[in-house]
């Protein structure tokens, strides 16, 4: 499951090969997903929930990005956010790509999508540091992305090549 285009790269193919896993992504990100590898299965607008997976479009940091949340049979909850929402030196930001579709006015509403839900651990496929995830409570996620919302909002948006900025444009 591809959250976004950046994901995509030849190896997939192989990974398809090798393990004969299916491919899935969001039909805005199908066509540049498939320049590599095609997508066995392409998630609509209208796309909800895949098996036990929750579909959730997250348009922003493309047009096509999607997020996914899983729900463990164990209790946890993990939230799969590509790159719409990431670690980046421990502080969380967001990737907005306007020549891949991207808008801030589309990341803030998906970001405030996202406040809604309750992860237990937040993955990303973006990240820069160390880890590429984070364990979260309620309080913790719902402030950063208020941060995170308070701060597009406020900002005068222009392009910006720093990673450590809240939010990037390219």
């Amino acid at each position: 499951m591809l959250t976004h285009r950046d994901e995509s790269d030849p190896s997939l193919q192989r990974i398809k090969q090798r393990f004969g896993s299916e491919l899935g992504c969001s039909a805005p990100e199908a066509t540049y997903i498939g320049r590599d590898c095609s997508a066995d299965l392409v998630f609509g607008a209208q796309d909800s929930k895949f098996e036990d997976i929750q579909i959730i479009h997250t348009p922003g940091h493309t047009d096509g990005s999607i997020t996914f949340l899983y729900h463990s049979p164990y209790g946890q909850v993990y939230l799969f956010t590509g790159d719409t929402f990431f670690q980046s030196h421990g502080q969380w930001q967001t990737f907005v790509m306007q020549n891949a579709g991207g808008s801030v006015k589309d990341m803030a509403e998906s970001l405030s999508k996202l406040r809604k839900l309750q992860p237990d651990l937040v993955m990303s496929s973006g990240f820069v540091g160390e880890v590429a995830y984070r364990e979260v409570t309620r309080a913790s996620w719902t402030a950063a992305i208020d941060q995170t919302l308070q701060t597009l909002s406020n900002r005068e948006y222009k392009n910006e090549d720093s990673c450590l900025s809240c939010y990037q444009f390219f």
